[in-house]
């Protein structure tokens, strides 16, 4: 009689114990998160965002996770991080990335930095309108991720954590094309380089060196055949403003109309003066992001300077800044060049490839 007395008030005692579990899972409940999300600016100026748009730190989070999640792709091996490794300034140091299934692409991986600023198309030949609408091309893409949309969905919807982050970052747990691409945009708009040693020097808190500055006024003085000694590299033609970038598309001088292999884009537009045109991308990081130019073909920064200062080769949509260019070249010397070449690399912002917001979650 004794045993079973104490039997009972063991059993009362575990039935107990698995009420209290239920009611504290029961507690636990997953909702809206709205809590907005703050950009670290520095002494950029506040990017221009669609009307209503609005950063949440629960849609950053979301969007993180399927920055690094390899189930985009169809063997499951492969995430937009694959191609953007953020210890190469969120790019890849191969001239062309390698697919899911093995395929190669045909033009270099852009560099995932400081998109919040951009407002003119999204890729080489700007044929994504949006950050949103980008993040999901190299999923269906067949040299790319080689997955569908759909496949993806059928994939999350089995994780749990998934299901969670997209009730906190939309209030409901649906998952969709369009919640994912911008999930990724929110995220990929948080990735901002604004910590270089130019950006300190600019706030006082450094000085270049002699090479750098010397660098520094090549860079921002303009082209003068007539007078040799003051002629600069012209650069921030293209590169201007605090982002070295000007959204633009452009044909500097890679190839004469002959030998024009990729129409960049005149592919979207249609239009021939868009030929061989490509979008001009930023400066900052530049030291990280080989290999050089839409398809790879310059390996270092030395060879890139070298391009601009004899070897633009023209062609009927040549940029006219360059054109002007071409009858003597830039006239740079060698100490020109390696001047020009160390202060872009006083672009490079060591505190954006070690940032752990922006590395994975997993």
């Amino acid at each position: 009689m004794r045993r079973i007395f104490q039997f009972i008030i063991v059993l009362a005692i575990v039935l107990s114990s698995c009420k209290k579990d239920e009611v504290a899972l029961e507690s636990v409940s997953v909702s809206l998160d709205e809590t907005p999300y703050e950009l670290d600016l520095g002494s950029f100026p506040t990017p221009m965002s669609p009307e209503g748009f609005q950063l949440t730190n629960a849609k950053v989070a979301l969007g993180r996770m399927l920055f690094y999640e390899e189930k985009l792709s169809s063997l499951n091996n492969q995430s937009c991080a694959s191609c953007h490794s953020q210890s190469n300034g969120f790019s890849d140091v191969n001239q062309f990335s390698q697919g899911s299934e093995g395929d190669f692409g045909d033009r270099q991986a852009m560099a995932v930095i400081n998109l919040a600023w951009n407002n003119n198309g999204f890729f080489w030949d700007g044929r994504s309108p949006s950050l949103a609408h980008q993040s999901l091309q190299p999923i269906i893409s067949p040299i790319e991720m080689a997955e569908s949309h759909a496949n993806v969905i059928t994939k999350l919807n089995e994780i749990q954590e998934y299901r969670d982050q997209f009730i906190r970052a939309y209030g409901n747990g649906e998952i969709t094309p369009l919640k994912m691409g911008q999930a990724m945009e929110q995220f990929m708009m948080t990735m901002i380089s604004n910590n270089s040693k130019y950006d300190k020097f600019l706030a006082g808190q450094t000085e270049l060196s002699e090479s750098e500055e010397r660098g520094r006024v090549l860079f921002f003085s303009e082209y003068n055949e007539f007078f040799p000694e003051d002629s600069g590299a012209d650069c921030e033609h293209c590169h201007g403003g605090f982002n070295f970038a000007n959204n633009f598309y452009m044909n500097n001088g890679l190839d004469d109309d002959v030998d024009f292999t990729d129409l960049g884009r005149f592919n979207v537009t249609g239009l021939k003066g868009d030929k061989a045109k490509f979008k001009v991308t930023t400066l900052r990081n530049i030291e990280l992001t080989p290999p050089y130019m839409h398809d790879g073909r310059f390996q270092t920064l030395e060879e890139v300077v070298s391009h601009y200062n004899e070897g633009i080769e023209i062609s009927s949509t040549l940029d006219e800044a360059l054109l002007a260019t071409t009858s003597t070249g830039l006239m740079l010397t060698v100490e020109d060049k390696t001047d020009l070449v160390n202060f872009l690399k006083t672009l490079t912002d060591e505190t954006f490839i070690s940032n752990p917001d922006f590395s994975s979650p997993f």
